[in-house]
């Protein structure tokens, strides 16, 4: 089930959405809205809180507190549920469209009476949103392409919402005594950005056990099918979720048939068929006498097909079965290759820890170094001045090297419009390590923007672009630019290109990383964490990385802390 925290933020969010909708008053919409956050990166479950504790939350006190304790207790809150009354379902659905927001959403509600998506798109097909206050042609355009993506994405869900239910589900069936083995399998397993259903996979001797176990889960709020080996259920959520039974001598042919990509299984069958064998969820046989050939792990299948193993997130037919067969295949960079973060924020700026709570945090993960990396002046929101920053470094450098962690001392910089960037040369010049990333201007042609992150690139003091398309998965669409042209100025310039691990962004995607791997560029692997548990959400950006076939060299932030620092030296005056 869902933390307490995370489904209390979904109510106070929703509320915040529903006031902005209705015309609320801005700063209660606010107050809700910093509130759901701050419950939700909150490091501690609200359920071991009393009042007083709640009370002490930061952008929560008395009032907002009181909500959280029905929302946590009773599981609704009346003042939510009164405008959820209020407010039409298809209204609502508005709140869903990326690139709307409650605020236009209410505009084009009370000005067009627009109550559905339906509504919205008959509006933008008769042009009728560039006579509002606000709108232009242009923003129509942007609206309608964001429509397209949100029905284009069907209701997949990201990565790390649908790992984390796996998980929770795998875990419940690892308990039943029946259960030989279990997992997740399918475009999960590959660590894919987006995920429609969760598919599990078991083996038992005794399926029959294994179902009725299954239909007892917690998550579930019911199971429509079920048979021998395989049912069906729908979590709580709404969240369809398939789990299958093998035998146990079958578990890694299994595992092979329900976790590649069709165009990944398709070739792997036809090899098979041309060696005068089937391939199947059961094993490796001979067409001509059912001999099995191999079936208990997947290594044993791969080999049996003379192919080498292939990792999961590769299985999606883009080269892994010919490098296989070659012997070819990459050693993928893993979690264990990595020795720090090099992008992470504090209460500083819009973080919500402090800085001694991220390096502590950054001390259980064991790692040798960590880059504190709040924001820069030209984010006004965040009220970053020289004063704090030169504060934040003299802390910084007292918690240097205790627990054998390394700190640097770093900002995440704004590229504004023109490439320019926050803070003069002289002043970039005394940090250790520096990211610019675009936070703003989103629409610019593909040869502005081009030219726009080739300026920050090519910047002496510029250590790293931070989530270089700035997309927002299933909200905001990546920025347009000529990658070729900007993978060959990093290579050229030392700078290197993120791979963000937020589960929202995931930037550079598998086949962008792949891309600036071949034309020379280094990578970071990156959490960019605003919470100390944000930390934990390396795996998905290394989970990226394997699937752009990225090797450990590649990242600089695998290197030992001498060779990084050379490498973020570059330009820069000491």
């Amino acid at each position: 089930m869902p933390r307490s925290n995370d489904r209390v933020a979904e109510g106070l969010s929703e509320l915040a959405d529903l006031l902005a909708i209705t015309g609320g008053d801005p700063y209660r919409v606010r107050a809700y809205e910093k509130a759901a956050r701050s419950v939700a990166l909150y490091p501690i479950d609200i359920d071991e809180l009393d009042a007083k504790a709640l009370d002490a939350i930061p952008a929560v006190g008395p009032r907002i507190s009181k909500k959280i304790i029905q929302l946590r207790d009773g599981g609704h809150l009346e003042e939510l549920d009164e405008l959820r009354a209020q407010v039409p379902a298809g209204l609502r659905s508005l709140l869903s469209v990326p690139g709307l927001g409650p605020k236009r959403a209410h505009q084009v509600y009370e000005e067009l009476r627009v109550a559905s998506i339906p509504d919205l798109l008959e509006a933008l097909e008769h042009q009728r949103l560039r006579e509002l206050h606000g709108w232009g042609p242009t923003s129509e355009a942007r609206l309608a392409a964001a429509i397209e993506q949100y029905q284009q994405a069907g209701g997949r869900m990201q990565l790390g919402v649908a790992l984390a239910l796996a998980e929770e589900l795998v875990g419940g069936l690892a308990s039943v005594p029946a259960v030989n083995e279990v997992t997740y399998a399918g475009s999960l397993r590959r660590m894919r950005e987006t995920v429609g259903d969760i598919d599990l996979l078991a083996a038992s001797s005794n399926p029959a056990a294994v179902m009725e176990a299954f239909s007892r889960l917690p998550q579930l709020a019911e199971v429509p099918a079920r048979g021998p080996t395989k049912a069906t259920g729908i979590t709580v959520t709404g969240i369809h979720v398939d789990v299958r039974v093998v035998p146990p001598s079958s578990w890694g042919a299994a595992l092979v048939y329900f976790t590649g990509s069709k165009a990944h299984n398709i070739h792997l069958r036809r090899m098979a068929q041309r060696a005068g064998l089937k391939l199947s969820e059961y094993g490796l046989e001979r067409i001509d006498d059912g001999k099995m050939l191999a079936s208990a792990t997947e290594e044993q299948v791969y080999g049996a097909l003379g192919l080498a193993f292939v990792p999961p997130t590769l299985r999606e037919d883009r080269g892994e079965i010919e490098a296989a067969l070659e012997g070819s295949l990459p050693r993928l960079v893993d979690l264990g290759d990595i020795r720090g973060d090099l992008h992470t924020h504090t209460n500083l700026t819009d973080g919500m820890a402090s800085l001694e709570e991220m390096v502590a945090a950054a001390r259980r993960h064991r790692y040798r170094y960590l880059a504190v990396t709040d924001h820069a002046p030209l984010m006004a929101m965040q009220r970053m001045t020289t004063e704090k920053a030169l504060a934040q470094r003299a802390a910084l450098r007292a918690l240097d090297g205790a627990g054998g962690l390394r700190l640097l001392h770093g900002s995440e910089l704004n590229i504004q419009a023109d490439g320019s960037l926050d803070w003069d040369d002289d002043f970039l010049a005394g940090f250790d390590l520096l990211v610019a990333s675009i936070h703003s201007a989103f629409s610019m042609s593909r040869d502005e923007m081009t030219a726009r992150l080739i300026k920050a690139i090519e910047h002496p003091a510029v250590n790293i672009i931070g989530h270089p398309t700035a997309r927002s998965i299933g909200h905001r669409p990546p920025i347009v630019f000529d990658a070729k042209a900007v993978f060959d100025a990093a290579a050229r310039a030392g700078t290197a290109l993120e791979i963000n691990s937020f589960p929202d962004r995931l930037d550079l995607d598998d086949e962008l990383a792949r891309l600036a791997q071949d034309r020379g560029v280094k990578l970071a692997i990156s959490t960019d964490a605003h919470a100390t548990r944000h930390l934990d959400h390396l795996r998905y950006g290394v989970a990226t990385a394997q699937r752009g076939w990225i090797r450990p060299e590649s990242v600089i932030n695998t290197w030992p802390l001498a060779r990084l620092r050379r490498f973020l030296a570059k330009g820069r005056h000491r």
